[in-house]
């Protein structure tokens, strides 16, 4: 008998996971409460890029000497309110001690290398079995500086990425200029990783993969996934607000909010969020050609379908506190800085503003693998960063566990025991 498997979450992890399993011949409920690609979701709103070359965790040798400052300037590309401090100190000791020093980042890197590499193929091959192979392109990924002293700066980055087989081309000031006219002028050095790539509206993108899904037999089940009914470590059942959801296996990929689902079977997580903001100018006159990312602004600019966006910042403050839009106005007013050809008395109207959860996990590394209660019900979670680039593959390794084979990539790095 075919089995029957209930994706938790529709972003996009659980939309790839859902095609996934369908191709391995399982039988597939989603269940979502909100709308696939929606702007609630983390999918809709992130920075478009595909990066295979994102292996570096946001925590780095030296960065516990800026937590005070992180809590004192609100504004800043990353900052802890202080309200939500003592509820998030023990995650956060856990974080800067997963990048205290190189060779914790590197390990880390290795390890998250498989899961991002080829991203943009396996996405394009996703996109056109779809419909929508148009959303993904694959141009490269530009950093930009103002000099090569700021390039220099991230040493350590760079050579990590270099030993982990990622490859780059240097960018004097005169390429600079002829690759992106509209670029501000004081950026005078460059990095392009020609493997990277990006997506054109993620929110429809991933609509479109849950369409396709249910296109080809899933069922989509609106409503909210609340606990599981496990008898003798087996799963019998999925529950939601409107009731059981008979399955032979489950997973979990309803992103910042899998800590609670992932407690109910057996999994204490230290599952957090990593608020990011983005601003979007709809029909800008001028912007870059290639996706990049400014080294005085850590935050991507990407032209999107939807508009030019600029996403970034992280935020510490839980999945209840109210948005600080400020923060979205630092983006726009950079974006503004990078690109003079922009108008200064850009209307509100022409300004969209949004903020989303990234699903982190203090190591850098997501959760990929069963529960402690049940092997039937898997984590498939907290990617932070490289959500979306990294959900093709985990898709895959997830339906490979599901399926009882090996998966493609070394998955022990990800298992969820390894908080127990």
């Amino acid at each position: 008998m075919t089995q029957h498997v209930v994706v938790i979450g529709a972003g996009i992890v659980g939309a790839a996971t859902a095609l996934e399993a369908l191709s391995a011949g399982f039988r597939v409920t989603i269940v979502e409460p909100g709308d696939p690609g929606g702007e609630q979701a983390a999918s809709y709103g992130n920075g478009c890029w595909l990066s295979p070359m994102s292996v570096i965790p946001p925590s780095v040798p030296g960065l516990w000497k800026k937590v005070p400052k992180f809590l004192m300037d609100p504004l800043g590309p990353l900052a802890i309110r202080w309200s939500y401090f003592p509820r998030v100190a023990p995650w956060l000791v856990k974080y800067l001690l997963a990048g205290w020093t190189e060779e914790k980042v590197e390990r880390t890197a290795r390890a998250i290398r498989p899961l991002l590499f080829d991203a943009p193929a396996l996405h394009k091959a996703l996109a056109e079995r779809a419909g929508v192979g148009h959303l993904i392109e694959r141009r490269g990924l530009m950093y930009t500086y103002e000099s090569r002293a700021q390039f220099e700066a991230e040493a350590m980055a760079w050579r990590i990425r270099r030993k982990v087989g990622i490859d780059w081309l240097e960018l004097d000031e005169d390429e600079m200029r002829q690759r992106e006219p509209d670029l501000d002028r004081r950026y005078r050095f460059g990095v392009l990783v020609e493997e990277g790539g990006h997506c054109r509206d993620p929110g429809a993108y991933v609509g479109a993969l849950v369409a396709q899904a249910v296109a080809e037999g899933a069922a989509l089940r609106r409503t909210r996934a609340t606990g599981f009914r496990i008898e003798g470590g087996r799963l019998c059942a999925v529950l939601t607000e409107a009731g059981e959801i008979p399955a032979d296996r489950a997973v979990i990929s309803a992103g910042a909010h899998s800590k609670r689902l992932s407690a109910a079977a057996g999994s204490e997580v230290p599952l957090e969020s990593e608020r990011g903001y983005h601003a979007m100018v709809a029909d800008p006159p001028v912007g870059p050609r290639t996706p990049m990312m400014p080294y005085d602004g850590k935050m991507s600019v990407t032209l999107t379908d939807r508009g030019l966006r600029c996403a970034g910042q992280v935020e510490i403050a839980g999945l209840d506190a109210a948005p600080n839009w400020k923060r979205a106005e630092i983006l726009r007013d950079h974006l503004l800085r990078s690109f003079p050809g922009l108008p200064r008395d850009l209307p509100a109207e022409r300004v969209k503003v949004w903020m989303g959860h990234r699903p982190s996990m203090p190591d850098g590394l997501p959760c990929l693998g069963p529960a402690a209660a049940s092997p039937d019900v898997l984590l498939a979670f907290g990617h932070g960063h490289v959500g979306l680039v990294a959900g093709p593959r985990s898709a895959r390794v997830t339906v490979a566990m599901l399926a009882g084979r090996t998966p493609e990539i070394p998955a022990e790095p990800f298992r969820p025991s390894r908080f127990a």
